[in-house]
């Protein structure tokens, strides 16, 4: 039942796009309308809000991955396959909100949040930052979308292969799933140059 709980929890707090509504409430626009990528996502809060919104959202937006990954442990085990939904129900949700599937985000910030909900458990938050940042300061990937696609990539395999708990692989990679998908998705559809999204 525990299980069940964090993950109804964890979707609907995915569902809940913190990037657009503070911006939307508190300065009246829409970032979904905006930019030519049309994502709900961190980086157009900043764009298109200000710092403060955007540094908002992105709290947010890391809060609601890893709020109801990190109060699970305290209820439920790590090691069950049942914790694998609770890891990718932020995810999930936030990629497909429950009432606009349509419109969902592409989840890079949430994914975050929930490796940061996974402490003590860190060896995936640390793959997730270091292929992040390698291909963004060091080795860089353009665009955006392709350097997401390979980050992801790399990162459930490096967790596949290092972190010994077949839930927290099985997390991973389908957290990796849907972040890649709404990538390989945006690519296909948009011809514009594309705005990096969080």
């Amino acid at each position: 039942m525990e299980f069940i709980f964090f993950t109804l929890m964890g979707f609907c707090l995915g569902s809940t796009l913190f990037a657009y509504w503070i911006p939307k409430l508190l300065k009246g626009i829409d970032i979904r309308e905006l930019p030519e990528d049309h994502n709900p996502g961190v980086a157009n809060a900043y764009l298109y809000g200000n710092f403060w919104l955007g540094t908002l959202a992105l709290f947010c937006e890391l809060g609601k991955g890893f709020f109801p990954v990190f109060l699970s442990q305290r209820f439920v085990t790590v090691t069950s396959l049942l914790f694998v939904p609770v890891m990718a129900a932020p995810v999930f949700g936030h990629a497909c909100p429950f009432f606009h599937r349509e419109k969902g985000g592409k989840a890079i910030a949430v994914s975050f949040g929930v490796m940061l909900g996974l402490y003590p458990v860190v060896q995936p938050l640390f793959y997730l930052v270091l292929f992040y940042l390698l291909f963004s300061l060091v080795l860089i990937i353009r665009p955006h979308s392709r350097r997401t696609i390979v980050t992801f990539t790399l990162f459930s395999c490096a967790v596949f292969l290092r972190v010994p708990f077949p839930s927290i692989k099985l997390g991973c990679f389908i957290i990796s799933a849907i972040v890649v998908s709404k990538h390989v998705v945006s690519r296909s559809t948009s011809k514009a140059p594309h705005v990096r999204p969080l």
